[in-house]
């Protein structure tokens, strides 16, 4: 890195603030602690919206809670209620339950997975992919779709076809079915204003349902296993015991909830079995069998180390999982081992690839020539690579789309509104996309809901490259997509050999390998500002935002972007807004802590951090200004889904990049860095990075020693399967 320098950077002769923002509380208790009952209001009370996450500090357990102060994966709504991302990944699950009807009626059934019956069985028949409706493991996850937030006040892009119609939200409780809840839960000492929510999730039989079993309250994702013990204890009396079935059949869909929102699909069975100890379950592996064997949760087989001689045991790990993300996992691997072996033949490639800018862009388009399906690795500089592609393709007339994970330029779009059917090509009578090539960058982002959505929607003959850098943090949904393909090694594999440019780009391939090097840097393009504590860092943070940035570098303070590891403490992302909004908009709040011509990022789902501007507000919502696109979020979702954004977490700001970046790391923040983090805060600079440096040698340490946190995941093995079944070798 660039010598420390603190007098070009912020002006350290300039009067410090007296105070600073008060340490923020953490906000979600750990494993078996906090209290009993839910009288404290924890899981009434707001949560903040997240960005994009699905982070774990160094030593984080793969299942339970995270600390509020840390950038996490997705916060739930105010309330406890539901979110936009369960009303926009039902609305995908019910469009793929539509292509797979009108493909089953064309070809005929498909036979079920051995390991499912009944309802399963017929969902997994009909798709690979799909939950729907009632069934037994609805009540270990929650994935019941909220009302749908109201259409921006600007008409979509024109399409080729129609857009999918959105799905229909649940009907909403009865107010007999509300008011019996909250009965139920006054009884057990929980907050009332959970009646709405429970009733939602689990229906016009509710109240009756949770007084039978009072641990369905973990339905609710604010809730914790410790209140929903003490809610049990109020009502079952000394009957609500560790080791009861109810309990135990809950927890162990909780914790696979919760392990989905760190990133794993399954888990290993052992540890599930550790962490339902952990709980108080006397009987782990007894508990775990029996769930197992009422099917609320799924059990998988995947062999380890190469086949085994005729007569041998073949070694296996056991991996139990949730319904949802086991079958969105299985048929995203139908899916590309689909598109690798169905597209259609060459057209005139060879002279758009001699018509390649660069070396690294033929050998892509030359592989896309021969293959269905391609991956291709890079930093920064490398998207240039694909978007050359897309416009090569363009001139041999095929239908092209590339979309990123956030918003970009005219040319792309983003995978959310692409699968909304809001952006992107539309869809043919078969609920497929009408184009020829689907190219999405950003591709680390792709959980597998959503990455089985896109192949879903894909027709026999199209071709589909994924793009991506592999060192930036992972997707904030359960999955790991791009890392599995790139392992799974059934597909080209193309690496850029475009760097990425100056001091910024030199520094962050070094992060990439584990280096933290020094470089040189003339026009100051690197700067480390040293700090001793949480108030001198937001006091340089602005310092830098408001004056030095904009004086060194003509940049203007809208274009220059703070990123901090969490949003809670003393220099997390609310402190920082705070004193940011105080320098650069101040004002009273009046729009629900809002005022026109605030910076905020609107997250209407997880992954999803969206830059915007206040406008104005009415009855109708807050009205933003989202690069020139007005939007109105209603007032309901104000609370859960917009936040100041001068300062933001990278899970918040991967897939952006700003002409300039303030990266704090104040002391308290050292234990939440890790490589992928640095690489991705230090890479969304383009011409400069300042970083005010308050975590002495705990930099340095996360860079080389920090890896990333594994996943839990079956892509994978499955795609291995697939390719052996198929006779392809690895590429």
């Amino acid at each position: 890195m660039a010598q420390p320098e603190a007098a070009d950077a912020a002006d350290p002769t300039e009067a410090r603030p007296a105070g600073t923002a008060p340490a923020d509380p953490a906000g979600a208790q750990a494993a078996g602690a906090g209290p009993e009952g839910l009288a404290g209001g924890e899981a009434a009370g707001a949560a903040d919206p997240a960005g994009a996450a699905g982070a774990e500090g160094p030593g984080d357990s793969p299942v339970g809670p995270t600390p509020d102060g840390t950038d996490t994966a997705a916060e739930p709504a105010a309330g406890g209620g539901l979110t936009e991302a369960q009303a926009e990944l039902a609305a995908q699950r019910i469009e793929r339950e539509r292509i797979a009807r009108r493909k089953a009626e064309r070809e005929g059934p498909v036979e079920a997975g051995a390991k499912l019956s009944g309802r399963a069985a017929d969902l997994l028949a009909a798709v690979r992919a799909v939950e729907s409706g009632a069934k037994p493991s609805s009540a270990y996850f929650d994935d019941a779709p909220a009302a749908p937030r109201k259409a921006a006040p600007v008409p979509p892009p024109p399409r080729p076809a129609a857009a999918p119609a959105p799905a229909a939200a649940p009907a909403a409780p009865s107010a007999d079915a509300v008011d019996a809840v909250r009965a139920v839960l006054a009884r057990g000492g929980a907050p009332e204003s959970l009646a709405g929510p429970v009733a939602t999730l689990l229906g016009e039989g509710a109240a009756q349902e949770l007084a039978q079993n009072p641990w369905r309250l973990l339905a609710v994702p604010a809730v914790r296993p410790t209140q929903a013990d003490g809610f049990a204890r109020a009502l079952l009396g000394s009957g609500a015991g560790p080791g009861d079935e109810r309990r135990t059949a809950v927890l162990v869909g909780w914790l696979l909830a919760q392990a989905g929102l760190k990133g794993h699909t399954a888990l290993e069975a052992p540890v599930l079995e550790k962490a339902l100890a952990q709980y108080g379950v006397p009987e782990p592996a007894a508990a775990l069998e029996q769930s197992i064997a009422d099917a609320s949760v799924l059990v998988f087989h995947e062999p380890l180390g190469p086949p085994v001689e005729e007569g041998e045991e073949q070694p296996v790990r056991i991996l139990v999982g949730l319904e949802g993300p086991a079958m969105a996992e299985e048929s995203l691997a139908d899916g590309l081992a689909r598109l690798a072996g169905t597209f259609d033949g060459p057209a005139d490639w060879e002279q758009a690839a001699a018509a390649a800018p660069d070396r690294s862009t033929a050998e892509l388009i030359r592989a896309v020539a021969g293959h269905g399906l391609v991956a291709h690795t890079g930093g920064e500089a490398a998207r240039g690579e694909p978007l050359a592609l897309a416009a090569a393709a363009r001139g041999l007339g095929l239908r092209v789309c590339v979309a990123a994970h956030a918003p970009g330029d005219r040319d792309s779009v983003t995978v959310a509104e692409l699968l909304s059917g809001r952006e992107g090509p539309g869809r043919d009578a078969d609920g497929q996309f009408a184009l020829d090539l689907l190219i999405v960058l950003d591709a680390p982002q792709l959980d597998v809901e959503s990455a089985a959505a896109l192949v879903e929607g894909m027709a026999d003959g199209a071709r589909l490259v994924l793009s991506g850098d592999p060192g930036v943090l992972g997707s904030a949904g359960a999955g790991r997509v791009f890392g599995d393909v790139l392992a799974a090694r059934t597909c080209p594999q193309l690496v850029s050999r475009t760097p990425d440019p100056g001091p910024v780009g030199e520094l962050v391939s070094g992060v990439g390998i584990g280096e933290l090097n020094q470089v040189d840097a003339p026009g100051k393009e690197v700067v480390i500002v040293p700090v001793q504590d949480a108030g001198e860092a937001v006091h340089r943070a602005v310092q830098l935002v408001a004056e030095s940035v904009p004086r060194a570098f003509g940049i203007p303070a809208d274009h220059v972007q703070v990123i901090t590891p969490g949003h809670g403490g003393s220099a997390g992302t609310r402190a920082l807004n705070a004193a940011l909004k105080e320098r650069l908009n101040p004002g009273p709040g009046r729009f629900g802590g809002f005022d026109p011509g605030d910076r905020v990022v609107h997250v209407p789902a997880p992954g999803q951090a969206l830059p915007a501007r206040v406008v104005s507000a009415d009855a109708e919502g807050l009205h933003l200004d989202r690069a020139g696109a007005p939007v109105v979020v209603p007032k309901e979702f104000v609370e859960s889904q917009v936040r100041h954004g001068w300062a933001v977490t990278a899970h918040q700001a991967v897939g952006a990049r700003w002409p300039a970046v303030v990266v704090v790391l104040p002391g308290d923040a050292a234990q939440a860095l890790s490589r992928d983090w640095v690489y991705t805060a230090f890479g969304r600079a383009e011409r400069h990075l300042s970083v005010v440096h308050g975590v002495d040698q705990a930099l340095p340490r996360a860079v080389a020693e920090v890896l990333p946190k594994p996943r839990t995941t079956r892509l994978a093995g499955l795609l291995k399967v697939l390719a052996a079944a198929g006779g392809r070798p690895e590429q």
